[in-house]
């Protein structure tokens, strides 16, 4: 066989080869959203349900979607990979049962902790490889960090109708409005709590699904529980 055939041959194989990746990535990626769209479905009627003391809610009754959208917002945000990073004084938690965090580490002047503590001295990067085991210090390439003091934007106790109403609140949640909000949801930070590597237990909702159950919300004007 000719060189140049043997190349167009080759050619062909890479080619056939990129076009089998893309595929596969392309169905993985609606598999995933189907997924996220069939667990909001179904989140969103248990929790309606629930919300009618667990039964079938009637015919143009039940509770209202923003609120039962928002119920599910608030288990992510006070789920420990969320909240561990969001208590309500200066030390921030660890593990699934949100423990104060060893080493007397504290929030610091900036929310990256005090000198000679900093964060980054042990979150680096990215999480370490799991050959490393189970509980190592995980890492994010934009820096392992808490809210500033002065803006604690705690979500460790807090009530349902509290935190909603902090969060909505620019003077208290650092002046994001809700589109800013949004945006901070892929922030690699929080985007973490779905990966967040070996012994530690991610968010229970699919990402997808949770970006859909925030978009719900706001959809429907962002409506906080009663107090």
């Amino acid at each position: 066989m000719a060189i140049e055939d043997r190349r167009a041959l080759e050619d062909r194989g890479n080619v056939e080869r990129v076009m089998r990746t893309s595929e596969r990535r392309r169905q993985d990626a609606q598999t995933r959203r189907g997924a996220g769209a069939r667990w909001l479905a179904s989140a969103l009627l248990a929790a309606a349900a629930l919300g009618c003391g667990g039964k079938t809610p009637p015919p143009g009754g039940g509770q209202d979607p923003g609120l039962v959208a928002w119920e599910q917002v608030r288990g992510v945000l006070q789920h420990p990979r969320c909240q561990n990073c969001h208590p309500s004084d200066d030390v921030p938690l660890q593990g699934d049962a949100s423990l104060p965090h060893a080493q007397n580490v504290q929030r610091g002047p900036e929310g990256r902790g005090m000198i000679g503590m900093e964060c980054v001295t042990c979150h680096g990067p990215s999480n370490l490889p799991a050959a490393y085991g189970e509980h190592v210090p995980p890492g994010i390439a934009t820096g392992w960090r808490m809210p500033k003091p002065e803006l604690k934007l705690a979500f460790v106790g807090l009530t349902s109708a509290a935190l909603c109403d902090q969060l909505k609140d620019p003077a208290r949640n650092g002046g994001l409005d809700a589109a800013a909000l949004r945006h901070h949801l892929d922030d690699p930070l929080v985007a973490w709590g779905w990966d967040p590597g070996l012994g530690r237990a991610p968010v229970p909702m699919p990402r997808d699904a949770f970006l859909a159950t925030w978009d719900a919300w706001a959809a429907a004007g962002s409506p906080c529980p009663a107090p």
